[in-house]
């Protein structure tokens, strides 16, 4: 038996409770994993509260992300005792993920766990670090460099936007965030900030074509805020788009594309392939001080992670959440 958060559906109404379940309904997957620590992602919010259709199947455990230690497996790469992170691949939304004490999966969506990390700190990191890195690493292979100027980080108090700051000023970067939370600012500050501007001057409708200011872009927002990021980039720069906090929609034009050579990138962390994960999870093992996920990081218990999704969406939760599955 283990303990999981289980999201179930009756005639339309969802249901989420934190249930003790026998390893024998564990899905299908050829590596058996005990479970260390999991996060409360965006996405993990959604699925959650449902205020998004996130969750394809019922019953499902939610969890996007994982960090433990192999039990068992018949897949040729990984064998019992093996330290392993998971992030992404549709788990938590089509198959069992990683708010639970165990887990089953298919092997090839595994990474072993960097010798940098403790699983909590993996953990710490998550989906939001780990595509915050894929984002840093879209700009650099774009050519963004530090003497070009500043670079923008929007939502940057969230996951993805704290562990950018923090990656972006350890490779030189002059970093801008961007927050609706004038209180956080000295944490900004803290992480690498060099300035810190309110989200107002970016989330209104816009013009086409801003002032030249931002070198690069890493933005988890979209909408409204994409698009003035995308005006005020200048010529040559690129912006890595990774969310949707604001909304789907990108009412822009096309200007700063085809008048300044303006690069949107997009950055998809789901069904990003071994190589791009594996130099992810290197650059934020090079780059990535590993004391400031103590500044990034709150820990709660498995059973506290319903009440705290609401949070999460809502606003309320600062940087990254970190789940002990065994508390």
């Amino acid at each position: 038996m283990f303990n999981a958060i289980v999201i179930d559906k009756n005639d339309d109404a969802q249901q989420v409770s934190l249930q003790q379940l026998d390893e024998a309904r564990l899905p299908e997957g050829d590596v058996t994993i005990d479970v260390a620590f999991s996060t409360l992602n965006y996405k993990d919010g959604l699925a959650i509260t449902g205020r998004s259709p996130v969750v394809r199947k019922f019953p499902m455990v939610p969890g996007i992300d994982l960090a433990g230690t192999v039990r068992k497996s018949s897949h040729a790469e990984w064998k019992a005792g093996d330290a392993v992170v998971l992030n992404g691949w549709g788990v938590g939304e089509t198959h069992w993920g990683g708010l639970a004490q165990v887990a089953r999966l298919n092997g090839d969506w595994l990474v072993p766990l960097s010798s940098a990390f403790t699983p909590r700190q993996a953990m710490a990191i998550g989906t939001a670090g780990y595509t915050a890195a894929l984002c840093v690493d879209a700009l650099v292979a774009a050519g963004v460099s530090p003497d070009q100027g500043e670079v923008l980080v929007t939502g940057a108090t969230g996951g993805v936007g704290s562990v950018a700051v923090a990656l972006l000023k350890k490779l030189g970067f002059s970093v801008a965030g961007s927050t609706g939370k004038a209180s956080e600012a000295g944490y900004l500050k803290q992480l690498g900030a060099d300035t810190v501007i309110d989200r107002a001057e970016l989330s209104a409708p816009g013009r086409a074509m801003a002032r030249e200011r931002w070198a690069g872009v890493v933005d988890s927002v979209g909408s409204h805020t994409l698009v003035n990021a995308c005006a005020a980039t200048r010529y040559g720069g690129a912006v890595a788009a990774c969310g949707l906090a604001q909304g789907a929609d990108f009412p822009a034009t096309v200007m700063p594309f085809i008048l300044r050579g303006v690069r949107l990138l997009g950055v998809d962390s789901v069904m990003a392939p071994r190589a791009r994960r594996m130099a992810a999870w290197q650059r934020l093992a090079n780059d990535l001080d590993p004391a400031l996920l103590d500044t990034i990081a709150t820990d709660i218990a498995l059973g506290d992670a319903i009440a705290t999704a609401a949070d999460l969406l809502d606003g309320k939760v600062r940087g990254r959440v970190v789940v002990d599955v065994n508390r």
